[in-house]
């Protein structure tokens, strides 16, 4: 718990740095030191004390969901970021520390093999592969060729090269999967840690990525690949299945007629 309430003072310090008084109604005053708004500030429009908003930030206190939703609002968070502060508090609903259940797995194998010409894949909370179609093997390459603690989107589209290469516009989608992480993943969990520690020995260049405070949802939204038989455009979205909170389903749908026969003609050639 302690790990998570750092966590969460750090979170709110973040994003305090990224306001300047004008953004919440205050005039601006004299030239800061530092950026962004001070602790008293926030506390004064927030409707907190000044020495508990500064162990709020320091981690040394616990607050009800009344006060950060207030916290939240002077900060100007968006939906994501007060479920993440929300769940760093321990107020956000826990998930199950039991595996997946088998007969799930077993049912997103066969709804994944239903979408021929639709790469797809299986993720946990913290974005474990768990199962794949033939589709995605073809355009991304087969996960089970990864070491199995890589096995993980968030380092497939940070450290695989494949991946960088087959993306066209890689930075974009790669920063939202990781906002997506981030946002769902549980500081405290020995796989987070696990993970974190892997980009950072695999890719030290992208240390201010795995330092970022910010988090977001992944929404529809479509991008370019390279295959074999040419680009090809894909819808990306996230589904999660209703048997187990911790289940998302990425889907990737070709976006027109003739991104379909693309897909379906490279799936054949792999199979």
């Amino acid at each position: 718990m302690a790990d998570a309430r750092r966590a969460l003072g750090e979170f709110l310090r973040a994003h305090r740095e990224l306001l300047r008084p004008e953004d919440v109604g205050l005039p601006a005053g004299s030239r800061r030191r530092t950026p962004g708004l001070r602790r008293e500030e926030v506390a004064a429009v927030a409707g907190v004390g000044v020495a508990w908003y500064t162990w709020l930030e320091q981690g040394r206190v616990t607050a009800s969901r009344q006060v950060l939703e207030a916290v939240a609002r002077v900060l100007r968070l968006d939906r994501d970021a007060l479920r993440h502060v929300l769940t760093l508090s321990g107020l956000a609903a826990p998930t199950p520390a039991t595996p997946m259940d088998p007969a799930l797995l077993a049912a997103a194998r066969t709804l994944l093999d239903g979408l021929p010409t639709s790469p797809a894949l299986l993720l946990d909370d913290h974005f474990d592969m768990l199962a794949w179609n033939d589709a995605y093997r073809a355009v991304w390459g087969d996960p089970a060729a990864l070491p199995l603690p890589r096995r993980n989107l968030m380092w497939v589209m940070a450290a695989d090269p494949h991946a960088r290469a087959v993306l066209h516009d890689w930075q974009p989608l790669a920063m939202t999967v990781f906002q997506q992480f981030r946002g769902q993943a549980s500081v405290t969990d020995a796989r987070t840690s696990e993970v974190y520690a892997l980009l950072e020995r695999d890719r030290p260049d992208l240390t201010h990525w795995w330092q970022c405070p910010s988090v977001a949802t992944l929404t529809m939204r479509e991008a370019a690949v390279e295959t074999p038989s040419g680009p090809v455009t894909l819808l990306f979205s996230l589904v999660r299945p209703v048997d187990d909170p911790r289940a998302l389903v990425l889907l990737q749908t070709p976006a027109t007629p003739a991104d379909h026969d693309r897909m379906r003609e490279i799936t054949a050639a792999c199979a």
